[in-house]
């Protein structure tokens, strides 16, 4: 099993380099980066997990910037979001900087694609939220317009872009449906994130890890029936705090990548948890 991990890269934490040389000196598979533009005082979205918002969550390094770094101080460390808020993006911006990420880092890259919980930052983007799973799901099929390997036109129901000469090309190949990164959808299980996986995605990336017994099975009949190679479907619990039997559970569910959270500290304290971490991998 490969262990990668997550961690709130801030202003205030340890770097990203030196992040990013630890865990591959130490054998880690990956770096996952989490997302948030800003966070906006005045909001009436409670924080998912309850209680007070945590403060490094207005205070996250944009993961492309921090992976960018990551990605030049290592060799084979995998490089991800947890997630991309896709929905608040400029798709076509956007395609460039995921592109330019894998294609630097020699096909590291694995683009978590979340749908968000902050009602006021996405309002902020013009996100109405009510209809932000669909636009997630179109800006997705237009930034694989993008990557696709001669120019191809998307007219959606959110927005558009010409054929186009669009370089670099995501250095993974094309597998299924699936043109661009390694893509892995965040959220709760239910029908209709399972649908949105099977059609556009490489896997699911369930937080905590919690009812995967249960929820695997359903993910993988919905996989067959959109006609998705079952060998193919990555299930990848993500921010987990680990514990040997909760590894073998994951395991014994076929589950081959398990991201550990990390806290949102210096350097000593990070690294003093990766090196406990260390015997997991």
């Amino acid at each position: 099993m490969r262990i990668s991990t997550t961690i709130f890269l801030t202003d205030e934490t340890i770097s990203p380099t030196r992040l990013a040389r630890a865990l591959e000196q130490r054998g880690f598979a990956g770096l996952y980066l989490p997302e948030h533009t800003h966070i906006p005082v005045e909001r009436t979205t409670p924080y998912p997990a309850g209680g007070e918002l945590p403060p490094e969550y207005g205070r996250t390094l944009d993961p492309f910037v921090a992976l960018g770094q990551a990605a030049a101080v290592t060799t084979a460390l995998g490089l991800g979001t947890g997630i991309t808020l896709v929905a608040q993006h400029d798709p076509i911006d956007l395609a460039k900087q995921i592109a330019t990420l894998d294609h630097l880092s020699g096909g590291r890259f694995t683009l978590g694609v979340g749908f968000g919980w902050n009602v006021e930052e996405a309002a902020d983007h013009g996100v109405d939220w009510r209809t932000r799973r669909e636009l997630t799901r179109d800006r997705m099929a237009l930034m694989r317009a993008l990557w696709s390997a001669r120019p191809t036109a998307y007219e959606g129901e959110f927005g558009s872009v010409r054929a186009s000469h669009a370089h670099p090309k995501p250095a993974q190949e094309p597998r299924g449906p699936v043109v661009g990164p390694r893509t892995l959808v965040g959220g709760a299980a239910g029908p209709k994130l399972f649908s949105h996986i099977s059609e556009y995605a490489d896997g699911w990336l369930p937080i905590g890890g919690r009812g995967l017994t249960e929820s695997v099975p359903a993910l993988r009949s919905a996989w067959a029936e959109a006609g998705r190679d079952p060998e193919a479907l990555e299930v990848v619990p993500y921010a987990v705090l680990p514990s040997p039997g909760k590894l073998a559970h994951y395991a014994d569910l076929g589950i081959e990548e398990v991201v550990l959270q990390l806290p949102p500290a210096g350097e000593a304290d990070v690294l003093r948890v990766l090196d406990d971490y260390a015997k997991y991998v």
